[in-house]
């Protein structure tokens, strides 16, 4: 099946395409009712990685910068054409641009199907390659003390030792972050200090402003400051910076749900809420569950249960009962590896057992399509295990 999105002003026109494409079976599409801009553009690429674009044309100007724009941030994506009437000079127009597909109400089976299956067909010989910028992963805790900063570090360096990746592992707890105290950094320079100068970045601002760890680059929060906060208009020409130059950006966050950090999340791929299996980190993940829900961000939140042990007093389905949502990742509790990596300032050993299931992790990280649809696997379903087999095979 075909991943789609609709960008239609029109909404009757709008309505009866998104309808015609469901009966076909064919294509899982969602649809935006304006045109969008530049970056709004990246955000609908990086939440839907769609293959064909279907595109009605109101607006000329406008369509051709939207095609102008997937040229550029997506190439290989499929652009059809939309319009009420099939215009000959549109059409030369369009055609012009490189749009080769056209469609016009009605939306009817045959030349639906027809045009559906060349599309299929060019897709097979020349794949989409996707949005060309990094992906956004924020790691979100339950409760304060659940090992967060952990995970997003271990799982940051286990993604940085993968080939020929790019990884930045960016520290936005400004509360009490903990990214450069376990990694001993000493850089003077922090998260803040790359916001406050977001406009004026290049290399050369940038190499001062990150620390090397192996293959890993780390923005880190910087000195004890509560009283500073970011506004979220800052981060995006922090963000567009960054995913200019990496694959992977991993962000640690406070969970203290600050206006940022919503907006952090807003732009992920895919938010990792953590937690452990006592009752009050459990009841807490399951309230910022409902709250991402209500911003609909609900469909891309993963819940990774951190420090599972034998014989644990919850049982497995007790947790997804209170959670209100299924366990996706059980990372082992292992006191002693955790202990060794924070006295020398280093990863988790990555052949220990807790070690490579940080390697699981990062690889379906690299692995998984930028955002599952509803018709499309979740990323951690590519571990073939269920998530009470998953729990237990952590637990061994």
């Amino acid at each position: 099946m075909l991943r789609g999105v609709i960008v239609c002003p029109d909404e009757d026109l709008g309505a009866g395409l998104e309808r015609a494409l469901t009966e076909s079976q064919s294509v899982s599409v969602v649809r935006t009712r304006s045109y969008p801009s530049a970056l709004d553009l990246e955000v609908v690429l990086r939440e839907y990685d769609p293959q064909v674009v279907f595109l009605s044309l109101e607006s000329v100007s406008q369509s051709l910068s939207v095609v102008s724009s997937l040229e550029q941030k997506a190439p290989g994506v499929s652009v059809v054409a939309v319009n009420r009437t099939p215009d000959p000079d549109l059409l030369v127009t369009m055609m012009r641009a490189g749009v080769r597909e056209f469609l016009s109400p009605p939306f009817d089976k045959k030349s639906l199907g027809e045009a559906l299956l060349r599309i299929g067909s060019l897709v097979e010989r020349k794949p989409a390659e996707g949005l060309n910028t990094g992906r956004l992963y924020t790691f979100l805790p339950s409760k304060a003390g659940v090992g967060t900063s952990t995970v997003a570090l271990n799982t940051s360096l286990a993604l940085s030792r993968v080939p020929d990746s790019a990884v930045l592992l960016a520290d936005f707890d400004l509360n009490s972050g903990m990214i450069g105290f376990l990694l001993r950094l000493n850089n003077s320079y922090s998260v803040v200090d790359a916001v406050d100068r977001a406009d004026e970045l290049d290399e050369d601002l940038w190499t001062k402003l990150i620390s090397p760890v192996g293959r890993l680059d780390v923005l880190s929060a910087g000195r004890l400051n509560p009283g500073i906060r970011i506004d979220p208009s800052q981060l995006r020409p922090l963000l567009e910076f960054a995913r200019l130059h990496y694959q992977v950006i991993c962000v640690d966050l406070s969970g203290m749900m600050e206006k940022y950090s919503v907006q952090l999340m807003d732009e992920s791929a895919r938010i990792f809420l953590v937690c452990t299996p006592e009752i009050p980190s459990l009841h807490l993940a399951a309230e910022k569950l409902k709250f991402l829900r209500s911003l609909d961000l609900g469909d891309r939140v993963q819940i990774l249960l951190n420090r599972t042990q034998k014989n644990s007093a919850i049982s497995g389905p007790e947790m997804e009962r209170i959670l209100g949502a299924p366990v996706r990742l059980s990372i082992p509790n292992d006191y002693a590896k955790v202990h060794q990596a924070l006295m020398s300032g280093r990863a988790v050993e990555p052949s220990s057992r807790l070690g490579k299931r940080f390697e699981e992790l990062a690889q379906a990280l690299l692995e998984a399509p930028a955002v599952a649809t509803a018709k499309k696997r979740r990323f951690l379903e590519y571990f073939s295990l269920s998530p009470v087999e998953d729990t237990a095979r952590a637990e061994k």
